[in-house]
């Protein structure tokens, strides 16, 4: 008698279930331990029925089995984040390579290479593009040369208030000179009278020098 097809359903019945969950974990359990003699496998096998109740096999040891499934859990998603952070890196690459050969295409078209096969929307976009470059590059042009012209005027206001301060300096010094010079004679060169009249001595004279008196030589006898 052939067994009809088993409806993958919950039974209903509560006897039913737990006659067919007896044989079934029967079954189950007798296929591991054949699975683990046979092929020489690890295997661990753990049952809770519908009251809780607990049924295991191992063909080693559960623990030891449910740490090496940890470890290899662990290990497998360390490889799968690993997978994907190369396939994303992958993909920002090609995105990468993408743009740069895009800017390489641009950049000559700017130069006027290429331009046999672009179409006048393309070419009046480039013209725009270049406009709008210029005026960026005169604007800094212009502010760079503001900032220079302000420097250069710090510079020449900075070197006139110098010449200022060195003059004034050396006009100070010119008065210091003269009056030490007026302030070198003696009261002894200085005659003054009753009138206040000041008369300077000096070893000056004016006129013709006085003949100078000759000397007669009497002949010894």
């Amino acid at each position: 008698m052939v067994r009809g097809k088993t409806e993958m359903k919950r039974i209903e019945n509560a006897t039913s279930r737990q006659v067919t969950f007896s044989k079934r974990r029967n079954g189950l359990l007798k296929k591991a331990f054949e699975l683990s003699v046979l092929c020489d496998a690890e295997v661990a096998l753990i049952i809770f029925s519908p009251t809780s109740k607990l049924y295991e096999f191992s063909s080693s040891s559960i623990s030891k089995t449910i740490e090496r499934y940890q470890r290899r859990v662990t290990e497998i998603g360390i490889n799968h984040k690993r997978d994907a952070d190369s396939q994303q890196a992958r993909g920002e690459t090609y995105g990468l390579t993408k743009k740069i050969e895009q800017l390489e295409i641009t950049k000559r078209k700017m130069l006027g290479e290429g331009i046999d096969v672009c179409s006048i929307e393309e070419l009046h976009q480039l013209e725009n593009q270049l406009e709008r470059g210029l005026t960026r590059i005169r604007a800094k042009k212009y502010q760079l040369l503001r900032e220079e012209i302000d420097k250069l005027k710090e510079e020449e206001r900075n070197l006139i208030k110098e010449n200022k301060e060195l003059n004034e300096k050396l006009s100070g010094m010119g008065a210091i000179v003269v009056a030490s010079s007026s302030s070198t004679l003696t009261s002894s060169e200085v005659n003054t009278d009753g009138n206040d009249n000041m008369e300077v001595e000096t070893g000056l004279f004016i006129g013709p020098p006085e003949p100078r008196q000759s000397k007669k030589i009497y002949p010894q006898s």
